[in-house]
């Protein structure tokens, strides 16, 4: 197994030591299941979730070979945070792992930010065995994800009304203000290209993007919406293909992996020449996933070396904030 090789002298202690944890937080869950609610704060205590999850994830990471983009935005969007405004990450979706990614990626530079945003998560990571010890030491705003809406026809308005409850306590929450919020438009996670096995960044829903670039402006609090990109999907791909029942088979590695943000795109500022609501709409999800995906692209190029010549992009800027 390639985490047993990450160079680390207890990697076979660590590997056993954390799934004894994960085992005993699956079984407390048979005997006494956890139900969430539509928006769910990490759980600290009296046993910390949160950092079970990032010491669960940490040796899956080669930290040698990963990367952080434009980590200065980091800290712009911590400034508008103490100022009271929202910040809301339109991001791709890449694993099970991504909020860990990004919490163990900003944990040095940023631990503010790692442990306070909240994911907008759906329902698979809230009801499978193996995903619930993770998900219940992050901060959630919980729905039913539009691909999985249909699986089962007798629970569609069960999970339209779950999903009105969890958008009254996103609007809340933004209303307070000073809250960070991530979330995927594309609705699930990447998958790779079923003719050349390659992967990038799926699609954004420009609905979804639309709704809650709604929400963030209507709050009577200012917003700022960001893109953001991840590439992590080695450490623990998803399955091929989207699958209807819960219970997928789970594979870990050891690799790089990265995170890059770019400066915000304003909503005005990039449909200011569209024709009508619905252009302006196309327009804006199109610049945050144009935007994702030239991010993508350079995590690519510096964390894939070998597959190629390294993509360059001045607006994009390396660092391991973690040395």
């Amino acid at each position: 197994m390639r985490v047993l090789q990450n160079g680390d002298p207890n990697a076979y202690q660590i590997m056993l030591s954390n799934m004894m944890d994960l085992f005993d937080r699956v079984l407390l869950d048979e005997e006494n299941p956890f139900t969430f609610q539509p928006y769910h704060k990490a759980i600290r205590e009296p046993f910390d979730y949160y950092t079970f999850g990032q010491n669960y994830i940490r040796p899956l990471v080669d930290f040698r070979n990963s990367y952080v983009g434009n980590i200065s935005v980091f800290s712009d969007m911590e400034n508008q945070l103490r100022q009271g405004h929202n910040v809301v990450l339109m991001s791709n979706h890449q694993t099970e792992a991504d909020p860990a990614v990004i919490a163990l990626s900003l944990e040095r530079s940023n631990p503010w930010i790692s442990e306070n945003i909240v994911y907008v998560a759906g329902d698979r990571v809230l009801t499978d065995p193996l995903c619930k010890p993770f998900s219940m030491g992050r901060n959630l705003l919980c729905v039913y994800s539009k691909k999985h809406m249909n699986d089962f026809p007798e629970l569609i308005e069960m999970k339209r009304r779950a999903n009105t409850r969890s958008l009254k306590e996103m609007a809340l929450l933004l209303r307070g203000g000073s809250h960070i919020i991530w979330i995927a438009p594309s609705g699930g996670r990447d998958r790779p290209d079923p003719l050349t096995g390659e992967w990038h960044p799926a699609p954004f829903d420009a609905s979804a993007v639309d709704n809650m670039r709604r929400l963030l402006e209507h709050s009577g609090v200012p917003g700022h919406i960001y893109p953001l990109s991840l590439l992590c999907y080695e450490i623990m791909p998803p399955p091929q293909q989207i699958e209807k029942e819960i219970g997928e088979q789970r594979v870990i590695s050891f690799h790089g992996v990265g995170l890059s943000v770019a400066e915000e795109i304003k909503y005005g500022d990039v449909t200011a020449q569209s024709r009508n609501a619905d252009e302006a709409r196309g327009i804006f999800s199109e610049a945050l996933y144009n935007s994702v995906v030239d991010q993508y692209n350079v995590l690519k190029s510096a964390i894939f070396r070998d597959r190629g010549a390294v993509s360059s992009n001045p607006a994009i800027s390396l660092s391991q904030p973690w040395r």
